[in-house]
């Protein structure tokens, strides 16, 4: 888990108190799940109306599914918005090479006029920055300014003027000598600047700009762009009157004029089944019926941008249509095809190909045309031909349903993404889990994801009940509802292949906060969710750190933190170790899977490396030393009475395995160690009426979330009095969004929350817990995949979205079904 540096601004406050209350009722989550299949096949609506934005990926990137519906003749608009596209007026360098000149020394007079001369600068090529994998031109000092020249010839032509810039940080542009933008801060990506073209001349124009390094990289690229006009304007909104989701689908309500439709989007995520689970499939289910006695004409149309398969709208794509296995398909993806080449958190995946399947038998017409076209050719009633080439492509769909009378008329969509490789995975591209052998194809996925259509769904709508009544009667309808939320999020965080060694490997990408894969402290929250479900994938969670250690390729007594930066799975490539949080983490979680089976075969397996890691425990980890812990956001800490619980914990279950696997003087010896460490803690720890952050500082406090191992696996180690004094303490420190993680500040993590309200020793104490973080989840600002690392007393987030880790919502559940056991 990365520390970032957040800003929060008034502007992000004052919303929060603004519209809070108008939605808090109406909304049921932050950001909606459509399809989720893992991190690059992960697109969701942003608001609570589903035609009141356009469909994005996790990132926020665009990743737009347009849905309109015919009706009579009347258009309606139910799903999305029309894509942004921006046609180029001056190329940024990611579609042409450009040069600019430049200076690293300040200059005189006025730099920013066109009759400014820079013949004594530097000429250099775009971009420039001091990453020598993305810079033309290098750049290390503190501070740049560059000049670049360009035409324009026809500026009534020009519908909207967008300043296109990525910067790295610190940034002052000019525009025919006048400032026209100015930020403090960085970006990733590029970002749009709406501009007055009254500032622009026909002929020779130029843009200046200042750019200060303070911190971290440096970067610079940046072109003008026009925003193309939105031909859906015109086009009547569907009124939508309900949404709700469940464990795998998100179902919406809308009333089109004389017809109802039902849209339901189902991602058939069933852990038990591992071919279904890998199955890249979604179904995009339409339901439609006349609401007034009547029978209509009705006409269905998706469009489905190409962009969902490209990491930059710029990137050119090759689509094409054709028929396969009773199926009308329709296929994209980028020329250039960069198979695993770059690995990044800020990523979309820019090879593979994403699909658009329809039943032939649905009588589904299909074509592709540019993005701004594809609601014209729709609306219009047109025949369109299908191109081929081109940038933000739409994959478009009409399914024509005649005479929709009263009884309800059913069609479905399927969307899939083939990546052909999933991962790199110590130097060896591995494929997705459904094609391991290279034996399968797409076409093949697709066709038995529609022969199974009806079962699969079934299955879910059953899955999605039983689950529902188990969290219910596990945590209430609060907790229920953060269940269902935290399904699909935590499960498309990951991707399923298999090592060369025949293991599973179920890899997480650590969204937004580094993207790193396989990061340990992000498999130790999400754990809950997995080992409820199918412990087999919380071993593949855990099968590629222990080969790292294992093979020699990491060669400390301490487990890894990582393996790499998501896709490429090469070794850890986090800055710097975190041996008491990661050790602890592997054999708990390793205790976990062995008392939820009832054996521990996976630990014999691993024995000599669980044996290293524990004596680590054992010699640093009563009273650790300086060192990172999962929330390394906080900073490095001595003395962490939590993490100080955690290497207690870690060895207990070291001695639960070895009685598990026949070895009770092993398991005496460590068990004994565990025990004494107890009530040295409690010394170290004892603040009174709580016990302290650090063992230093008596007036600090801190949420022990470690210690829920302690009840959930039946260890029996820290007497009821501690959890008694750290419950009642903490519903004194209590905020509107949730528990704060500890005494420095006021942020929190709600997957932390939902651990330390399962070991509250009374109900009524978890639902006071619990509460706060439902209504952070139905009332944040922060519209975006459930953020787990938020401000408790204003509800934005500090950072973080997306993260597998709510998985740790669902450790209520599990306690209770191994109390019952």
């Amino acid at each position: 888990m990365t520390r970032l540096v957040i800003i929060k601004t008034f502007a992000a406050i004052a919303g929060l108190f603004a519209g809070t209350q108008l939605h808090a009722q109406e909304r049921q989550a932050p950001a909606y799940p459509l399809i989720t299949h893992n991190t690059y096949f992960s697109i969701w609506s942003h608001t609570d109306q589903l035609n009141a934005s356009t469909t994005q990926h996790w990132t926020g990137a665009d990743h737009s599914l347009l849905g309109l519906i015919n009706v009579d003749g009347r258009i309606y608009r139910f799903m999305g918005k029309a894509e942004i596209n921006y046609k180029t007026i001056v190329s940024a360098a990611d579609e042409t090479a450009y040069n600019v000149r430049y200076t690293e020394a300040k200059p005189t007079g006025d730099w920013t006029a066109a009759n400014f001369s820079d013949a004594s600068w530097k000429s250099g090529q775009a971009p420039i920055g001091d990453d020598a994998k993305t810079a033309k031109t290098s750049w290390k000092s503190n501070n740049i300014w560059v000049r670049r020249t360009f035409n324009v010839s026809n500026l009534s032509a020009i519908n909207e003027l967008f300043l296109k810039l990525n910067h790295d940080d610190n940034i002052e542009v000019f525009l025919n000598g006048k400032q026209v933008y100015d930020k403090v801060g960085w970006t990733s990506t590029f970002q749009y600047h709406p501009l007055s073209t009254s500032d622009l001349k026909t002929g020779q124009n130029i843009i200046a700009i200042h750019l200060k390094n303070t911190a971290g990289g440096r970067f610079l690229d940046f072109g003008l762009v026009d925003k193309v006009k939105d031909n859906t304007e015109k086009i009547d909104l569907a009124t939508q009157k309900d949404v709700r989701f469940t464990a795998t689908q998100t179902i919406y309500d809308f009333a089109c004029g004389n017809v109802d439709l039902k849209l339901t989007f189902t991602s058939p995520l069933l852990l038990n089944d591992m071919k279904l689970l890998a199955r890249p499939v979604s179904y995009i289910t339409y339901n439609v019926k006349s609401n007034d006695d009547k029978t209509h004409n009705v006409k269905i149309f998706l469009g489905a941008s190409s962009n969902i398969a490209v990491h930059q709208p710029m990137q050119p794509v090759t689509a094409r249509k054709y028929a396969n296995g009773g199926l009308s398909i329709l296929k994209v993806g980028t020329v250039e095809q960069p198979i695993l080449q770059k690995g990044a958190d800020d990523m979309r995946i820019d090879w593979g190909y994403f699909y658009v399947a329809a039943p032939q038998a649905s009588g589904a017409v299909q074509y592709i045309t540019k993005g701004p076209d594809a609601a014209g050719t729709f609306t219009k009633g047109a025949s369109a031909s299908t191109i081929t080439n081109g940038k933000s492509l739409s994959l478009n769909t009409v399914i024509p349903i005649s005479k929709v009378g009263r009884e309800p008329v059913e069609r479905q969509l399927m969307l899939a993404y083939d990546e052909i490789y999933s991962v790199q995975y110590f130097n060896t591209n591995l494929r997705p889990w459904w094609n391991n052998d290279d034996k399968q194809t797409i076409e093949g996925q697709l066709a038995d994801a529609a022969k199974e259509y009806k079962s699969v769904t079934e299955r879910c709508v059953a899955f999605n009940k039983e689950l529902q009544e188990e969290a219910l009667k596990a945590g209430g309808d609060k907790y229920a509802h953060l269940c269902a939320l935290a399904y699909r999020q935590s499960i498309a965080a990951h991707t399923l292949v298999k090592s060369p060694k025949g293991e599973v490997l179920w890899l997480s990408k650590e969204n937004n906060s580094g993207g790193f894969i396989n990061t340990v402290d992000v498999t130790y929250p999400s754990a809950p969710l997995y080992l409820l479900y199918n412990p087999e994938l919380l071993q593949g969670m855990l099968n590629g750190i222990f080969y790292f250690s294992e093979s020699g390729k990491y060669p400390h007594p301490w487990a890894a933190h990582d393996l790499g930066t998501y896709p490429i799975a090469n070794g850890q490539t986090y800055g710097e170790p975190m041996p008491v949080e990661e050790s602890g983490n592997m054999i708990i979680l390793t205790a976990a899977i062995a008392k939820v089976q009832g054996n521990a075969d996976y630990a014999k397996l691993h024995w000599n490396t669980l044996t290293t890691w524990v004596d680590y425990l054992v010699k640093e980890g009563l009273d650790p030393k300086t060192q990172l812990c999962t929330d390394d956001f906080a900073g490095h800490l001595a003395r962490n009475a939590n993490l100080s619980v955690k290497a207690i914990v870690g060895i207990a279950c070291y001695a639960q395995l070895a009685e598990m696997a026949g070895k009770p003087d092993v398991a005496k010896k460590y068990r004994a160690i565990a025990e004494s460490m107890v009530p040295k803690w409690m010394e170290m720890a004892d603040g009174g009426d709580h016990y302290s952050l650090t063992f230093d500082n008596k007036n600090t406090w801190s949420q022990k979330y470690n210690l829920v191992w302690d009840k959930v696996l039946d260890l029996e180690l820290f007497p009821q009095k501690v959890y008694d004094t750290e419950t009642n303490y903490y519903l004194t420190k209590q905020q509107r969004f949730g528990l704060p993680l500890d005494s420095r500040k006021t942020y929190t993590k709600n997957d932390w929350i939902l651990w330390t309200a399962t070991f509250a020793p009374q109900r009524e104490q978890f639902d006071q817990l619990v509460a706060p973080v439902y209504e952070h989840a139905i009332a944040t600002p922060s519209r975006v995949p459930l953020n787990d690392f938020y401000d408790a007393i204003t509800g934005i987030r500090e950072n973080f979205k997306a993260r597998s880790v709510v998985g740790g919502f669902y450790m209520k559940i599990l306690a209770d079904r191994m109390r019952n056991k």
